[in-house]
């Protein structure tokens, strides 16, 4: 990745945080100064280069640890509220933001709802067990399904 597209990955997440959901090529470009289709063709080689994922549209689909789309896992942080792509996802938002936060989800065998609020770092149980199916080394195979 060059100066631009490192440029770019960081004005698509700084307006993901803010905006509470995936920005449009449009609205990024416009807080950067550069054309949608300019937009699109970084976010094309981010996406390459693993740095965030696309859908087929080219629109953002995962920013991680936000997704664009709904899933198991909310998030709430710093006064708004985010999907999260995964579990280990869902504690990075709090992370990524330097903010305390609440994380909803279910257990995915029983679907028992399970809250974990995250304070300076912090899960507030030790209770949850987190376990990922697919190894690390795989996951960009498919990482959606991941």
């Amino acid at each position: 990745m060059d100066r631009a597209d490192i440029e770019l990955r960081n004005a698509t997440y700084r307006r993901f945080a803010d905006l509470g959901r995936a920005p449009s090529a449009g609205e990024v470009g416009e807080a950067v100064g550069r054309s949608e289709g300019d937009v699109r063709a970084g976010w094309r080689r981010l996406h390459d280069a693993h740095a965030l994922v696309l859908d087929e549209g080219d629109r953002i689909r995962m920013a991680n640890p936000f997704s664009a789309v709904p899933s198991a896992y909310r998030v709430r942080a710093a006064g708004r509220d985010w999907y999260a792509n995964c579990a280990w996802d869902a504690l990075g938002i709090g992370a990524a933001l330097h903010a305390d936060s609440s994380i909803d989800t279910a257990c995915p065998d029983c679907r028992e709802p399970i809250r974990l609020d995250m304070r300076d770092g912090r899960p507030s149980t030790s209770d949850p067990v987190f376990h990922v199916l697919v190894p690390a080394a795989s996951w960009w195979d498919d990482i959606g399904y991941t």
